[in-house]
């Protein structure tokens, strides 16, 4: 096994409980080869060249740590199953597995769960593991001081974000999605495969699927005055499908060009500027371990009995 972990995500809390994690790998029969990240995309060139050496990857840090490990894997030939242990402040895509949360116990569904096949995004060549987004709130999570981010996990989103209200921009753009046309002023977009968007569940809408070959894209109309900001906020965080400031559609490609360059976001690190843009969805190409509920249940049984 190749275990890959940010020593530096969310509080550094992995360093308490690496020997824990370590053994758990062990006692299944891995030789583990440990590798503590030195610097950014370190993690996807190390898994490009070296995965095919192991029957498993396994990596730990925030949802940027598995970007960079997917993104690696993604571009080998013969690619293997990753494990992840989430340890960030957020970590929306492991929420959308339903990976523990615990590291002891998420270090076991790496070695013990089952590979679930999901999608990957293809952003003009770059890969992306739950979402691609431009606008409000996009320079949110690779502005914000990883100290802030430690410290108050979710609320140092919100804080950054609500700085930035009062210079709210929009952006014209032309979208092609379904074999249809339209354009408009967007203050926002996002392209997710997630059920759960910076820690907030539902704003992707109803009946998410990870391997369904679909997104779900999300384009948010420039409010004309607070009275539409509200409403926009509200269906937001409600996921009522009641407005008409909010184009939503599940899309298996589609394509934004705006009149200039607009920032990208992906998985929550920043994706470049681009004028043009061309999202596709890659069918279930990466198999990342989730929990085995059959072999869960037997287990929690067993346990159950022994007790008795």
């Amino acid at each position: 096994m190749l275990f890959v972990f940010n020593p530096h995500s969310g509080k550094g809390q992995i360093k308490n409980k690496l020997f824990g994690i370590v053994d758990t790998f062990v006692k299944e029969g891995y030789e583990v080869t440990i590798h503590p990240t030195q610097a950014p995309q370190e993690a996807r060139k190390l898994v490009a060249d070296k995965a095919g050496r192991y029957d498993l990857v396994v990596c730990s840090g925030g949802d940027g740590t598995l970007d960079e490990v997917v993104s690696g894997m993604m571009h080998r030939e013969k690619r293997v199953a990753i494990g992840y242990i989430p340890t960030g402040s957020t970590n929306d895509f492991a929420n959308s597995l339903k990976l523990p949360k615990d590291m002891r116990k998420a270090a076991k569904t790496a070695v013990r769960g089952r590979p679930f096949s999901c999608d990957v995004g293809n952003m003009n060549g770059k890969y992306f593991v739950y979402i691609a987004a431009f606008g409000l709130f996009t320079g949110v999570s690779y502005g914000t001081p990883q100290e802030w981010k430690n410290l108050l996990g979710h609320a140092a989103y919100i804080l950054e974000g609500a700085k930035s209200l009062h210079t709210v921009r929009s952006y014209f753009m032309q979208v092609e999605c379904n074999g249809e046309a339209f354009e408009g002023e967007f203050i926002y977009g996002m392209v997710t495969n997630s059920t759960s968007v910076g820690g907030f569940k539902n704003m992707t809408g109803p009946n998410v699927e990870l391997d369904d070959g679909l997104f779900e894209v999300t384009l948010i109309k420039m409010p004309k005055n607070p009275i539409e900001l509200s409403e926009i906020l509200g269906s937001l965080t409600s996921s009522r499908d009641d407005t008409d400031l909010i184009y939503s559609v599940k899309t298996d490609c589609i394509r934004l060009t705006a009149q200039e360059e607009v920032a990208w976001t992906m998985d929550g690190e920043f994706g470049g500027n681009h004028r043009v843009v061309e999202i596709t969805n890659e069918k279930r190409a990466i198999d990342i371990m989730v929990e085995d509920t059959e072999k869960a249940l037997e287990t929690k049984s067993l346990e159950i009995l022994s007790k008795n």
